[in-house]
């Protein structure tokens, strides 16, 4: 780590912000004069038409910032990366416009997976000793790094309900992961980090707080982001296999899984009570975490801010548990845990107050 490197991580963040925000008015000038936008529905929060291409942004900010700064001769992974985002890309842009299929966008998620594992080596071959596995064999390396990478890049997708959610979440993901891969010595990584967490910073704004040049990310920016976490996760777990390395984790992956929480235990939750309640798991409905929480507390703003801060304490709950030097099973079970637990706060609240608010009714009901 020297003045170099620092300065390319401070310009990766800098350029990915830079071209997000100087790139979002013409994309919502288009936008506007082609009329692309996500108009509202009854299962929709958002109440007036809205431009969704925000994803062409934040992709425009990543690519423009690690073609500037990174050596593609010396990282072999990258083209099978940019190929694999420029198909989630082109799959989500499609979707957004037109509409596709969840088969064909499947499809596609396992494709591009199967292009990372196979071609560009990003794949799992060690499970740290949960549960006391360590080395594991090819053929379930492959599995679990296939069932990652599309549990992460769904979860990203499904979690993109409410301003800022998904790109706080993944803001938070890319800046932690950034952050190690930096301090560890992992150049080519934590530029790829750092440049999408600028991108996703400036998105951020403009979705957030934006008005009149408001946008969402949509299927053109949840997917590919998502792979990109799936990425980052699965390379964090491996590197830190290296343990001659001074910043190498021996809980990584219960640091990893508390990094990417809340979105994956999102999805398992919603896919459990639609299964109990006896619908499809692909049923659509208003139970993921924002939308219990919204009926708490109805502004977009907060409830992303409560989100994003129960991420930020799983996360210093899984260091914390790694420098006690726990058992690093117990480690994964207790961050589970948790996340589950905090997953369902916000629903016993609802109901709480329901109840409460019926109990109040009948007092006041005249005999």
């Amino acid at each position: 780590m020297d003045l170099t490197q620092t300065l390319q991580i401070i310009l990766a963040f800098v350029i990915g912000f830079s071209v997000v925000v100087a790139v979002i008015p013409p994309i919502l000038k288009v936008a506007r004069a082609k009329k692309l936008f996500d108009c509202p529905d009854f299962r929709k929060i958002h109440k007036q038409e809205i431009p969704q291409l925000g994803g062409i942004a934040i992709f425009g900010g990543l690519i423009f910032s690690a073609t500037f700064l990174l050596e593609d001769h010396s990282f072999v992974s990258l083209k099978y990366i940019m190929l694999s985002i420029i198909l989630l890309l082109g799959i989500g842009l499609k979707d957004d416009l037109i509409g596709v299929s969840p088969f064909k966008k499947f499809i596609f998620q396992f494709l591009t997976a199967v292009i990372l594992i196979f071609f560009g080596n990003i794949h799992f071959t060690d499970l740290h000793g949960i549960f006391g596995w360590h080395h594991i064999s090819a053929v379930f390396g492959v599995l679990l790094t296939l069932f990652t990478i599309l549990y992460i890049i769904n979860a990203f997708n499904l979690i993109d309900g409410i301003d800022g959610l998904a790109s706080g979440l993944a803001l938070v993901a890319s800046l932690a992961f950034g952050i190690w891969f930096f301090l560890a010595g992992y150049m080519q990584y934590a530029i790829i980090s750092i440049a999408l967490a600028g991108s996703l910073l400036g998105f951020f704004l403009y979705n957030v707080f934006g008005r009149k040049n408001k946008l969402f990310m949509g299927d053109t920016g949840s997917l590919f982001v998502g792979l990109l976490i799936a990425i980052l996760t699965v390379k964090f777990n491996e590197f830190n296999l290296n343990h001659a390395n001074p910043w190498s984790l021996d809980s990584a992956p219960v640091i990893s899984l508390a990094i990417v929480m809340v979105p994956l235990i999102d999805v398992l939750r919603v896919v459990v009570l639609r299964v109990i309640n006896g619908k499809s798991p692909f049923y659509p409905d208003n139970n993921h975490i924002h939308h219990r929480l919204l009926a708490l507390v109805p502004h977009h703003l907060t409830v992303t801010l409560i989100i994003i801060s129960g991420n930020l304490f799983l996360i210093l709950l899984a260091v914390l548990l790694h420098f006690l030097a726990l058992d690093i099973t117990i480690q994964f079970i207790t961050i589970l845990f948790a996340g589950i637990t905090l997953s369902f706060i916000p629903s016993f609240i609802v109901r709480l107050s329901e109840r409460k608010k019926n109990w109040n009714e009948l007092q006041t009901w005249p005999d």
